[in-house]
């Protein structure tokens, strides 16, 4: 089948959060046809390129969202029918945002009256008809008009009272930042030989990824599969911690609503853990949609120490990442100091580079609190004395790969106060480690019994746990074996994949044939899609005349390779 996937910040990109599990996925499938539809976030990330592709990838089409549009003297250039259909639109959209009785952020979505989530869809939906007949909202969505019927649906009677403190650049920013999340609609992905043309549409994240897939489902029936392994709608009530109180409401009650909406379309909503499921769950999706589906993870790279755990340092603690303060090495470096308080030879290794400019800072104070914990020791009056704590980076001499890292330890600890999916937790596991982490995220799914998990900002606690371990090289050997059975059962690239495979089959399965099949008269053909056309090759003789109308490109009995030519009979 050809599948859309639809990207933002990530895929085919070379830098961004999905791009290495949506490589995987369209490699791992290769049965079918893909049509890659990327956001970028960034000039950056533009100029840096894509990743290789593989054949199965028919078509890349890319549109940015980091642009700045240029300033506009208030007016549209529309005509006066136009531009009424746009503040009737516009309008009836705010006066979502802006309607009492969403309060918290949080649950705005599943608080607010199915009226008002009706009439933000209607209104969504009207404004994508509209930049389908006027070739684009930009500058509408920039206007004067866009600010008027902010401020008018602001002071409307029953409006909140976060909305009613709205002044003048409070609602120039939410109009901004609209305008950004809302530049999908303007673009040209909405036509038959597009997004019209693909038989599902699978979009990378929620937010402005999905937006495309809500498009093409609106205007040609396309089902829509939504995978999130970091919920989207979370990353926007954390952002712009200093932007003004009504700001950040009124853009909540806007992601929100649409978090909402795209739940309420999406035939299958997909989160990567428990976690992520929960959240769905209060922002309104049906549960009867939600299947988890873990990240899939390359193991191989991790199979020669995995099998060989004997050659790990049994007096050696590892903790490997990305240093930045979510990662709490403040806390594990205090834990460390009981450790060596009870098992005086030990030696704890940091492993990771620093996350931009706050995790060098970051890097700095814990090397200093490093210093000032562990005073260099030197074993005897002749000998240079050494620190028990070392910063290290992948890559060096004495750990060469990722792998490595792991296996240069006894204990693998994660000491985070913020996780998502852990996926360094993971490739501990593939390595066959004993863990002690942190019980925040996803880690108790995915460690489920097979390391010691602990509170988060508890040292005592931390401290302990890596004692008990340290001290029992039995229990290190049963639980680190334990780990690498649960990983390679559960969290590898070949169950992602069987994981979506499975689902497009069962989403178009239950998605009504879209394309009409016409006898030699030109009339309509019943029942003209067997069961047996769902599947690729060929299954019958030759397929009556069909109209070309986004059907799906495997249902007409012949199977096509990837390069787009016949297969084989029978393939």
């Amino acid at each position: 089948m050809r599948i859309g996937l639809l990207t933002e910040g990530g895929y085919p990109y070379l830098s961004g959060e999905t791009r290495l599990w949506c490589d995987r996925l369209v490699r791992g499938l290769g049965q079918h046809e893909f049509e890659i539809y990327a956001l970028s976030r960034t000039e950056r990330q533009e100029d840096e390129g894509w990743l290789p592709l593989p054949p199965q990838v028919d078509r890349v089409r890319t549109a940015p969202l980091w642009t700045t549009e240029a300033a506009t003297d208030g007016r549209t250039p529309y005509g006066r029918r136009a531009r009424r259909r746009f503040a009737d639109c516009y309008g009836d959209l705010a006066a979502t945002l802006c309607a009492g009785g969403v309060g918290d952020p949080a649950t705005a979505s599943t608080e607010g009256s199915a009226l008002e989530a009706d009439r933000f869809g209607n209104a969504l939906y009207a404004l994508a008809e509209l930049a389908r007949d006027e070739g684009g909202l930009p500058t509408a969505l920039r206007s004067e008009t866009a600010v008027r019927a902010l401020e008018r649906a602001c002071r409307a009677p029953g409006a909140r009272r976060a909305a009613r403190e709205a002044r003048v650049p409070d609602l120039l920013a939410v109009a901004a930042h609209l305008e950004r999340a809302l530049r999908p609609l303007s673009l040209d992905w909405y036509e038959d030989d597009a997004l019209g043309a693909v038989d599902l549409c699978h979009a990378a994240s929620g937010g402005a990824a999905a937006l495309p897939g809500l498009l093409a489902r609106h205007f040609f029936g396309v089902p829509l599969l939504v995978t999130e392994y970091g919920v989207r709608l979370r990353a926007h009530y954390l952002a712009a911690p200093d932007a003004p109180p009504v700001v950040r409401a009124l853009l909540a009650a806007f992601h929100g609503r649409l978090a909402a909406e795209t739940y309420g379309r999406a035939a299958a909503v997909t989160p990567g853990n428990a976690h992520a499921r929960r959240w769905q769950e209060r922002c309104g999706a049906d549960r009867a949609k939600l299947r988890t589906v873990h990240p899939g993870m390359d193991a191989a790279p991790f199979t020669e120490i995995g099998e060989a755990p004997e050659c790990a340092d049994p007096g050696t603690v590892v903790w490997v990442g990305r240093v930045e303060p979510a990662k709490d090495l403040v806390c594990l470096l205090h834990a460390f100091a009981e450790v060596r308080a009870a098992e005086p030879g030990t030696r704890l290794r940091i492993v990771g580079t620093p996350a931009g400019a706050e995790g060098a800072a970051y890097l700095g104070h814990c090397r200093a609190l490093a210093a000032q914990l562990f005073p260099d020791e030197a074993e005897g009056p002749h000998t240079v004395g050494d620190n028990p704590v070392s910063f290290e980076e992948v890559g060096g001499p004495e750990l060469p790969t990722l792998a490595d890292a792991y296996g240069s330890g006894a204990v693998t600890v994660l000491s985070s106060v913020v996780e998502g999916f852990p996926a360094g937790l993971v490739e501990a596991m593939f390595c066959a480690r004993a863990t002690v982490s942190t019980d925040v995220g996803a880690v108790v799914e995915v460690i489920g019994g097979t390391g010691l998990v602990v509170p988060p900002r508890n040292p005592r606690a931390l401290a302990e746990a890596c004692v008990a371990l340290l001290r029992d090289p039995a229990r290190r050997a049963r639980l680190g074996a334990a780990a690498r059975a649960r990983a390679l059962e559960l969290f590898t690239v070949e169950q992602n994949t069987t994981a979506f495979h499975d689902l497009y089959l069962e989403i178009v399965s239950h998605t009504p044939v879209r394309r009409l099949v016409l006898d030699g008269a030109g009339e309509p053909v019943p029942f003209a899609a067997p069961a047996e056309s769902r599947i690729p090759g060929r299954w019958a003789g030759p397929a009556p005349r069909a109209v070309p109308r986004g059907g799906p490109s495997w249902a007409t009995g012949t199977a096509r390779t990837a390069g787009g030519f016949p297969a084989a009979e029978g393939a």
